[in-house]
């Protein structure tokens, strides 16, 4: 239920008057387009919702930074602007339909080193080539150990990435850092040698899902549907 009835990001309020005035103009023209409209309405206050979590803070954890699926994992070298190195990292993609949660939360405590902005595309998120034809923003942060990039991409539908953080700013894990509007994709490049805790089509909840766990020796995970 807290999922549901939670507080709204504050970029979220206009967007919400604006459907309900059009409601109420729709309304008074005809009742069937006022209850579109209303429900239209609902649906914006739910889309901008921020529930609360509850967030694991053992050493070595890295979190989920947003809701959604896990739409790919691969091994990639990731961008040299992130800061990350030459070799192969594995990659965590999360698309996000527009019924999940659209805020973002850092993945582990530390200084954001880098933000990075990447104009781009707007193709489907769920498609591979969206990490890089895709406008993105990345925060790489730094806990004086490792470095984590977490990228925002925008899809079809979203149109607008807010990264609300700063660099050289300290951080919590799974504090608040940002959202991206309305329907959208998070990749997490992980630190060289940490193998993910997660599979393709699990469902991950931001703030809470442990992703890996830098301390663990596990091998890769297989997924079963059931």
């Amino acid at each position: 239920m807290t999922s549901v009835f939670a507080p709204i990001h504050k970029d979220g309020v206009k967007f919400v008057l604006i459907f309900f005035v059009i409601s109420m103009l729709l309304y008074a023209l005809s009742h069937t387009l006022g209850v579109i409209g209303f429900i239209l309405t609902a649906w914006c206050v739910y889309f901008f919702r921020m529930p609360k979590r509850v967030t694991p803070t053992r050493e070595g954890l890295i979190v989920s930074p947003a809701d959604g699926m896990v739409s790919l994992i691969t091994d990639v070298v990731p961008p040299k602007d992130y800061g990350l190195g030459d070799d192969k990292v594995t990659r965590v993609s999360i698309f996000l339909n527009v019924f999940d949660v659209h805020v973002q939360r850092t993945p582990i405590a530390g200084t954001i080193e880098k933000i990075i902005y990447h104009p781009g595309k707007f193709i489907n998120a769920s498609l591979d080539k969206a990490s890089e034809d895709n406008e993105r923003q990345t925060i790489v942060v730094n806990n004086g150990k490792v470095k984590i990039a977490c990228t925002q991409i925008a899809g079809l539908i979203a149109r607008r990435i807010l990264c609300q953080t700063a660099e050289g700013r300290s951080v919590s894990v799974g504090e608040l850092y940002g959202l991206i509007r309305f329907g959208s994709r998070v990749d997490v490049y992980l630190p060289k040698g940490v193998v993910p805790l997660v599979c393709v089509g699990q469902r991950m909840i931001g703030g809470e899902t442990v992703m890996a766990d830098m301390h663990s020796k596990e091998s890769v995970r297989e997924g079963i549907k059931s």
